[in-house]
């Protein structure tokens, strides 16, 4: 999983630059629309559309456009839409599973656009219940080593979130990943906040149960696959079990 991991926080910071930066914040907005139309606009009685806001606002969405959001999924402003979130299921080149998370106001597109990068980039599509099996819906936590003037060691983060429920802390090299059940992922930002420590993201993600171990032409060819997946305006997140050496993930860094 530590490949994995390591992969998907590093891609998350090259995501924002300004080829991307457009898909990018669409994607932060529908998060935060959805999660302010699930529970409400209110961010203190709302901690899913809080760790939305707090994301978008990390990668430098406008507050503007941020509160604008909240009030078309709360029902405060017109405007807002009925996102349907779709889960397809299927292989990349190597074996290597995928979850395939949208978030569409038409099926029908979604499913043409996924099926058209999967067949382009060597992939196929699986069965529903084939490949989820193999991932477990899990609390995921970020946290940055460096934080301004200090550095944030592992004990700072183990202390911090072990009686909050949290289950491991993995070393993704400039980042801690904290791995907790998704009931206990506001208790373990939270224990994180009252000790001072900062976090880039906590979410509800999908985290792989068993990996597949790929060499560097394997990972090439399934991370352009997951880059023309990511690339439709209906995908919003996709989740793989492939593992990468360290050694690896070095060149192709």
């Amino acid at each position: 999983m530590s490949g994995h991991s390591k992969w998907a926080t590093t891609k998350h910071k090259k995501a924002v630059v300004d080829a991307r930066r457009g898909k990018l914040f669409a994607k932060l907005i529908k998060n935060i629309e959805v999660a302010a139309r699930t529970g409400g606009g209110d961010l203190a009685g709302n901690p899913t559309l809080y760790d939305a806001v707090q994301k978008a606002k990390r990668s430098s969405v406008p507050n503007d456009n941020i509160d604008r959001a909240v009030k078309r999924g709360s029902g405060a402003e017109a405007g807002g839409t009925d996102w349907q979130t779709i889960m397809y299921e299927g292989y990349a080149p190597g074996g290597v599973a995928l979850l395939i998370e949208c978030l569409t106001d038409n099926r029908n597109r979604a499913a043409t656009e996924v099926r058209t990068a999967m067949s382009r980039g060597g992939g196929s599509m699986a069965d529903a219940g084939s490949v989820s099996y193999m991932f477990n819906r899990k609390g995921v936590v970020i946290v940055a080593k460096a934080q301004g003037a200090k550095q944030v060691a592992e004990d700072d983060v183990l202390d911090a979130v072990l009686e909050a429920g949290a289950e491991e802390v993995n070393d993704l090299g400039d980042s801690f990943e904290v791995i907790s059940e998704p009931k206990d992922l506001v208790a373990v930002r939270s224990a994180l906040q009252d000790r001072g420590v900062d976090y880039e993201s906590a979410e509800a993600s999908f985290v792989p149960t068993m990996t597949v171990g790929i060499d560097k032409d394997g990972a090439a060819r399934v991370f352009r696959l997951i880059e023309a997946l990511e690339d439709s305006d209906d995908v919003q997140n996709v989740f793989a079990n492939y593992d990468i050496p360290d050694e690896v993930l070095l060149e192709l860094n």
